[in-house]
């Protein structure tokens, strides 16, 4: 096995350092999530915690870990009565974003348990993560279908398998620490609730600390076993503290009027369920343990809010996540009751110490500790919420400038408008992307809509169809009896069609026409609401304006829907319309990622009103003869028609026909149904030339 880093020798981080540190103590707090951009070492601190856990004692040749002192009844390597045991490390399993299913439950072979009648299992990661950590690097960029295994696994503490009625069950006990970086997406709040806490991590702001984490890196890169040597002695100081902190976890008294505050701050901050409760309980006794103490004081209360509620704040995607300490002094203090200790802080490795951050609770690391002025993880300042101006209050509203080239038809960002549900945009035919809930798509779960030959090992048995492909040959096989004879070659797959997410392409006109403060208001707000479908309905999404002299790709195509509201927030409008300039370059992004990601189908969305001013001596003709570019390689458009008075030119319909696509009014977009808004090109085609 590779040296680790120790987790001792990790600098700073101190929020991060307590929330594994917890979990270690009292795995049934749930887990961590760690949010935090690259390079944080975020992935480094989760692998040290491995080599802090205790031995696992397990009974010899059970490929699932039972313990020898409790095995588990239901094993599929049991029963094991009172057969041979021994000790092992605690494992560190990682899981891969691009596993399988298969890998991640395990896999059961069917064609063994049909022709033989055995329950033929290989375990998967889940198995082998058992009394240990399981570790998902990038949590947020997993397929749905394996977030919900892995989470339905954590709350069980069991994984089960089923294929054509053949059903296996297995212990499934573990820490699960995910990261992830939240430019690349967001989870669902509903999965981001499974997680137990949640700390922020950022690289650090003070040039002492930075040059302490260069130094330590650079030493353990040049001699690892040197390195970790030297921390041995913090490393089995901080062991013998997490053994002593489960000592004393099963005497730590959760007294009523700790309860009641507990109960009192998440009502106070709106928290859904009673989730956050239970983890909060199990966070603040985690603490008294942790600090060597049996009764839980306001403190641990209060640093368990901090670490068990900011993620659970998170309503839809554009919300910024944390929590208002002030609001959650003031809750702590109004159902403050008897306190079991006035002061919480048993010394200085105690909850209490470092403020806020909670000093982490690491040992003390001698002169090669971290540089003095550290106390915990720099605040985050509150993120800007879409719906509000980024600058100051805006001037009174004037009439448009007249459009022209240059700054002057320039006009500051305009505060979207309220988000609205939407209609339903899809892609036409049947794709093969990435699990979705936008367009149709052959994929791994769904509805069963026939059957193929396996490719390869067989996953998903299509009992009906395998049964007719062996019932001709039962003679020559020489069947005897009521059994059924079946041999590979009878076997057949199940082809199931399901849902995938797309690449959701805007096109956003941002030129003078319209830069009315109302207009682009509603405009923005619009195209917020497509932002938010497209969030539920796991796509990608990009970003690309045009105004003035020419078009940007103000967001690459990304799973962050939260970057591309903020880049929508602050679009400002003005000059002339060059559309055929939009249109060449979102047809060059969407060259570039057909690709990169050929399995992912685009939907092309245009916010215009239709008007082309710019680009050439002939704007309408160089925007007409773009947009047949992206209808000639099949690309599903739609034109949301932003034109607005009372007499209309009819352009963004020119236009949605110029891209074999359908045109679609602001007001039409709120209603609850699209069916048929995008239509496959060729019928299209075929109207109109009946027309």
């Amino acid at each position: 096995m590779s040296t680790r880093f120790p987790f001792t020798a990790v600098v700073g981080m101190d929020d991060l350092r307590l929330a594994l540190l917890l979990n270690a103590v009292s795995p049934s707090v749930g887990g961590v999530l760690v949010r935090g951009e690259k390079g944080t070492a975020k992935s480094t601190a989760v692998r040290a915690l491995a080599g802090l856990l205790p031995e696992v004692a397990v009974v010899a040749g059970c490929r699932f870990s039972c313990d020898p002192a409790a095995p588990d009844p239901g094993c599929p390597d049991g029963p094991h009565g009172d057969g041979a045991s021994g000790a092992r490390p605690a494992r560190m399993v990682e899981l891969p974003v691009g596993a399988s299913e298969d890998r991640l439950v395990g896999a059961l072979d069917i064609e063994k348990a049909l022709a033989e009648g055995v329950k033929a299992f290989e375990p998967g990661l889940l198995a082998a993560a058992h009394r240990g950590i399981l570790y998902v690097d990038e949590v947020n960029l997993l397929s749905d279908h394996l977030i919900d295994h892995l989470l339905d696994a954590a709350a069980m503490g069991a994984s089960h398998v089923e294929r054509e009625g053949v059903s296996v069950r297995h212990a499934a006990r573990f820490l699960l620490v995910g990261t992830m970086n939240p430019e690349e997406g967001e989870l669902r709040p509903q999965l981001l609730d499974r997680f137990g806490l949640t700390v922020e991590v950022a690289a650090s702001r003070v040039p002492e600390e930075r040059v302490e984490v260069v130094r330590r890196r650079l030493a353990f890169e040049d001699d690892p076993a040197a390195f970790a040597a030297r921390w041995a002695g913090e490393e089995a100081a901080l062991r013998a503290r997490i053994a002593a902190a489960r000592e004393v976890l099963p005497r730590v008294v959760l007294g009523d009027a700790v309860l009641l505050q507990i109960a009192a701050t998440c009502a106070a901050f709106e928290v859904d369920g009673m989730r956050a409760d239970i983890v909060m309980a199990r966070a603040a006794t985690a603490l008294a343990a942790w600090a060597g103490r049996e009764e839980v004081t306001s403190e641990d209360v209060r640093q368990a809010a901090l670490l068990a509620l900011p993620h659970r704040r998170r309503r839809n995607p554009f919300d910024a996540p944390g929590l208002d300490q002030d609001k959650l002094d003031e809750t702590l203090e109004r159902f403050k009751g008897e306190e079991p200790d006035d002061d919480p802080d048993p010394g200085p490795d105690g909850p209490g110490d470092g403020g806020p951050g909670g000093g982490g609770g690491v040992p003390p690391q001698g002169g090669e500790g971290p540089a003095p002025g550290i106390d915990g993880a720099p605040e985050q300042a509150p993120e800007q919420a879409p719906g509000t101006d980024a600058a100051p209050e805006q001037a009174p509203e004037r009439a448009p400038a007249p459009q022209g080239s240059g700054p002057a038809g320039e006009r500051a960002a305009v505060k979207a408008g309220e988000p609205f549900r939407t209609k339903v945009l899809s892609v036409p035919g049947l794709g093969d992307g990435a699990a979705g809930r936008r367009s149709r798509a052959r994929t791994q779960s769904g509805r069963t809509t026939g059957a193929t030959r396996p490719r390869g090992a067989l996953t998903k048995l299509h009992l009906s169809a395998t049964v007719r492909a062996a019932a001709p040959h039962q003679r020559a096989r020489g069947r005897s009896g009521a059994g059924l004879v079946v041999r590979r070659d009878d076997l057949r797959q199940a082809v199931r069609e399901g849902r995938e997410g797309n690449l959701v392409l805007f096109v956003v006109d941002a030129s003078g026409s319209m830069a009315a403060r109302r207009r682009m208001g509603a405009v923005k707000g619009a195209v917020l609401s497509l932002l938010l479908d497209a969030y539920q309905r796991r796509d990608k999404v990009g970003l690309v304006t045009f105004r003035g002299r020419g078009a940007e790709l103000a967001l690459p195509p990304t799973s962050s829907v939260d970057a591309a509201a903020a880049r929508l927030e602050e679009l400002p409008t003005g000059g002339r319309t060059p559309l055929s300039a939009g249109l060449l370059k979102a047809h060059d992004v969407l060259r570039v990622e057909r690709l990169r990601d050929p399995s992912r189908r685009p939907l092309l969305v245009v916010v215009t009103d239709g008007r082309a001013t710019g680009g050439g001596p002939d704007p309408v003709g160089l925007a007409a003869r773009a947009a047949r570019l992206h209808a000639a390689d099949g690309t599903a458009s739609v034109v949301v028609d932003c034109e607005a008075g009372p007499v209309r030119l009819g352009l963004a319909g020119n236009l949605a026909r110029d891209l074999g696509g359908t045109a679609v009014t602001l007001d039409e977009l709120r209603a609850d149904a699209l069916a048929g808004l995008v239509r496959d090109v060729q019928v299209d085609r075929s109207i109109r030339r009946a027309a």
